[in-house]
């Protein structure tokens, strides 16, 4: 279960979800356990209108805990396109992700302009499926802003998102550690900068909530991870490219 009411009395039109792969969704699915993806729903609990952030695995279950919620899923934002993160082929495993949640809802998936023909390539989405942003661009569900903060590193085009002082960062930053580099668009000083520049504007008093359950706390935050994380640890960018460059 979210370890928030869906609907809190402190923030009463905020909807906010935070769903477990393999234990709250496609609790069949070996590589969702496996992989233990967060997937979060976001919303106007007046309006009834939510937005999935990376749905994966399995669309259909993630629609229908909405629906059951009162909630009407109107969009997917997508932190970057890894096939965990918005379906696609992984190890040549084909998973679930955006495209076929466009068959199920007549919406659009938000990307960051930089990670659009990665996400096409990845899912098979068109130019029509997408709508691109640039950092800093804020996304309106009813009556709940979204701020789209552009991060890129672990991916050209990742993107973090914030909400109701809740940082939503896909796989730019965890609890413990960041987004690995070494995969095909990763580049390690950007990275860096994302971290330590473009997260800056985020408040210590902000909570994270990560990509993965790679910490026993689903979430923490963000004044305790910038003292606990290792990779804040380094005080110059020479210093974090010699310990996370490689």
């Amino acid at each position: 279960m979210s370890p928030h009411h869906p609907k809190s009395p402190a923030e009463p039109r905020l909807y906010f979800r935070q769903w477990l792969a393999g234990r709250d969704f496609a609790a069949d699915d070996p590589v969702g356990a496996q992989m233990a993806n967060y997937v979060y729903a976001v919303g106007d609990a007046s309006t009834g209108e939510a937005v999935l952030i990376d749905p994966c695995y399995a669309v259909g279950e993630l629609v229908q805990k909405a629906q059951q919620d009162g909630m009407r899923v109107v969009g997917a934002l997508a932190t970057h396109y890894h096939p965990d993160h918005v379906g696609g082929d992984l190890f040549g495993q084909n998973l679930e992700g955006v495209r076929e949640l466009l068959t199920q809802c007549r919406c659009k998936v938000h990307v960051q302009r930089a990670e659009a023909p990665w996400v096409k390539r990845m899912t098979g989405c068109g130019d029509t499926d997408l709508a691109l942003h640039d950092s800093g661009d804020v996304l309106m569900v009813g009556d709940v802003p979204i701020t789209l903060i552009h991060t890129p590193g672990h991916t050209p085009g990742s993107q973090c998102f914030l909400v109701h002082n809740r940082l939503i960062a896909g796989d730019t930053l965890f609890l413990q550690g960041c987004g690995r580099t070494d995969f095909p668009g990763g580049d390690p000083r950007e990275l860096y900068l994302s971290l330590t520049q473009k997260l800056a504007k985020v408040p210590d008093d902000a909570t994270l909530y990560p990509g993965h359950a790679y910490d026993p706390r689903p979430h923490a935050g963000m004044g305790e991870t910038r003292r606990s994380n290792f990779v804040f640890k380094p005080k110059t960018e020479a210093e974090w490219l010699q310990m996370f460059g490689g």
